[in-house]
């Protein structure tokens, strides 16, 4: 048997680092920049551990990294003042694809300080090819001894390299833009860039520019080299998160109404603000999402499985050099590290609301509104997420008094159950629509809470899995005597054959093009409309499950209604003693426009008396 290494020749793996290892061309800058800002921390960490003498080195205070656009040359510079590189040390990190500087660095110095280190695979220098048909390095170790050297490579594997003129210590990568890119020559495009993932980079960064005329731009800093995440909450005030805010998402007007503050170094290493934005009804497509950095360089947005669902809803940072990327630092890998991240960071979310329940639930309350949207979609998706955030879930009443679960429980136990014996939560969806139902609830001094988010329904279901003594109702799915166990039972006033004469005359005078899936005659008050509307809740609820199928359900909108007639109203008695069958069928369809008209036009009390009055005009 002969073993032998398979062979991968710079000709062939050139071509693939150029143009498929990054899915970016833009993020060419990105590893150029924290390429350098690795040079520079490496140097702070030798400085901190004693490692140099006076003789090795000039005064560090300056440190910095400079970007300069050439245009008349064509060129992009990166420049920085850091560690530099000797002869030796470019053969090895340069010549030598994929053999990472900072892992070996860090293997060397394992210190705090040294975890900082950004460079993981040795590839991120390559990605400048992706745009540029040549490039040269120009750098001098900060060891004084050692000769500036220079390199320069066109493209392929064939590189020159020689001893130079000396140079201050650092490192000056030059890029020869090519046509295909020459949009990167443009101030603004690297301004844009460099604003992208570099704004909170650990060392200070420049921008300049040179054009054909030889003007220069004024230099400008462009980052944060500390931000809000990477300090004690302790040190910071409702200010300073605001203003951190505002610095992440310069385009928003508003402040944030609250924030979970990150921070745990074991099992593994992460920090991070999360902040809660107000929110509508509606669960859309945020533009302003979570960013990931790793040790404060931009990734991505894209966090799916950092993140759980539910709060990709929230905006901020998560920064984790724990968190597993492809070799191109461009995507998430999977990892069961990644799991334990979205537990922990599920629940401090939790925790941090379940706090301010605790802590001032007026205030709570108070912003309700803006993030039951966020804490139903977590309970109805995360299991533990559920189980913590129960306690402190509040229901709102018509009267915005709010309850806890079991807070609702105990008031409505002894008034509200129905015929099997289960806890009825009587719920409206829109208080001006269902204004009518609702008073009818209140007269016999029942509790009617708010149910409005897209996601009640859902909601609700999973609440009536795990909780066997309760269901949801809401309250124009029925008359309410029939949703609440009524003791008071109504007799008719009508014969059976009456009945069976008020139904055939009913279904044969129904209004135009109005269906319904059923027609029941219910003995209710004298006091009550002669006609009810309603939508049964098992229907409505299929409905409301399926509404991605909006189009088909509302061609066929009439088979969920249901259509209750009052035998004991006294309009029932004028339709059967109406001599003149087209007198009837106008009365008849005079009482169904008067409660099509309550169900789908005006709202409100004012339309409840409305109504109410013409219907005593038929009287």
């Amino acid at each position: 048997m002969e073993k032998n290494k398979i062979s991968v020749t710079s000709e062939n793996i050139f071509p693939i680092i150029k143009k498929f290892l990054y899915s970016d061309q833009e993020v060419f800058l990105r590893e150029l920049v924290s390429n350098a800002t690795d040079a520079i921390l490496k140097l702070k960490t030798l400085v901190n551990l004693g490692k140099l003498s006076d003789s090795d080195i000039d005064v560090v205070d300056n440190l910095k990294i400079r970007i300069l656009i050439d245009k008349k040359n064509k060129s992009i510079h990166v420049i920085d003042n850091g560690i530099g590189m000797t002869k030796e040390e470019v053969e090895k990190y340069i010549n030598q694809i994929a053999f990472s500087g900072a892992e070996e660095f860090i293997k060397k110095y394992k210190t705090d300080s040294s975890s900082n280190i950004i460079g993981h695979f040795g590839l991120g220098f390559y990605s400048s090819f992706m745009i540029a048909d040549k490039v040269e390095i120009f750098t001098q170790s900060y060891k004084k001894d050692y000769s500036s050297i220079f390199w320069s490579c066109d493209g392929t594997p064939n590189f020159v390299m020689e001893q130079i003129e000396k140079r201050n210590r650092g490192t000056e990568i030059v890029l020869f833009v090519n046509d295909e890119s020459k949009e990167y020559l443009e101030y603004d495009q690297i301004l844009k860039l460099l604003k992208k993932y570099c704004k909170f980079m650990p060392v200070k960064i420049t921008l300049s520019c040179e054009d054909n005329e030889g003007d220069n731009n004024k230099e400008i800093f462009i980052n944060n080299t500390f931000p809000a995440w990477k300090k004690n909450p302790i040190e910071l005030r409702d200010i300073d998160y605001s203003n951190f805010y505002h610095e992440l998402y310069p385009n928003q007007l508003e402040n944030p109404l609250f924030w979970v503050h990150l921070n745990i170094d074991h099992p593994f290493n992460l920090t991070g603000i999360l902040f809660f934005p107000k929110m509508d009804q509606r669960i859309d497509i945020q533009k302003d999402k979570i960013h990931l950095y790793q040790n404060q360089v931009y990734i991505t947005d894209n966090l799916e499985g950092v993140v759980p669902d539910f709060l990709s809803l929230l905006r901020g940072v998560i920064d984790s050099p724990d968190i597993p990327l492809n070799v191109s630092r461009s995507s998430l890998q999977n990892n069961p590290s990644v799991k334990n991240i979205s537990k922990y960071i599920t629940r401090k979310v939790a925790d941090k609301l379940s706090y301010m329940f605790k802590n001032d639930r007026k205030d709570f309350e108070n912003k309700w509104e803006n993030i039951k949207i966020i804490v139903e979609y977590g309970m109805i998706s995360v299991q533990n997420f559920f189980d913590k955030c129960i306690d402190f879930y509040t229901f709102p009443n018509v009267d915005r008094i709010f309850f806890t679960l079991e807070e609702f429980k105990e008031k409505v136990k002894d008034c509200q159950t129905n015929k099997d014996g289960k806890i009825v939560f009587l719920y409206s969806s829109n208080k001006e629509e269902q204004y009518g139902y609702i008073k009818k609830a209140l007269d016999r001094s029942y509790e009617v809470l708010i149910l409005d988010s897209p996601l009640s329904i859902h909601f609700i279901q999973k609440l009536e899995l795990l909780y066997k003594d309760i269901c949801f109702v809401r309250i124009d799915s029925d008359h309410i005597d029939k949703l609440i166990s009524n003791k008071v039972e109504n007799k008719s006033s009508l014969s059976e054959e009456q009945k069976k004469n008020i139904e055939n005359y009913v279904k044969k005078n129904l209004v135009e093009n109005m269906n319904f899936s059923s027609i029941k005659l219910e003995d209710l008050s004298k006091n009550d409309d002669p006609f009810l509307i309603v939508i049964p809740e098992f229907l409505r609820r299929m409905k409301e499950m399926n509404y991605l199928k909006k189009d088909l359900i509302e061609k066929d909108e009439g088979k969920y209604y249901e259509l209750i007639v009052n035998t004991n109203h006294i309009l029932m008695k004028k339709i059967l003693e109406e001599k003149f069958e087209e007198k009837r069928k106008n009365l008849i369809q005079d009482i169904i426009n008067l409660t099509l008209l309550s169900k789908n036009l005006l709202r409100g009390k004012y339309l409840d008396i409305f109504v109410s009055k013409k219907l005593k005009d038929l009287c």
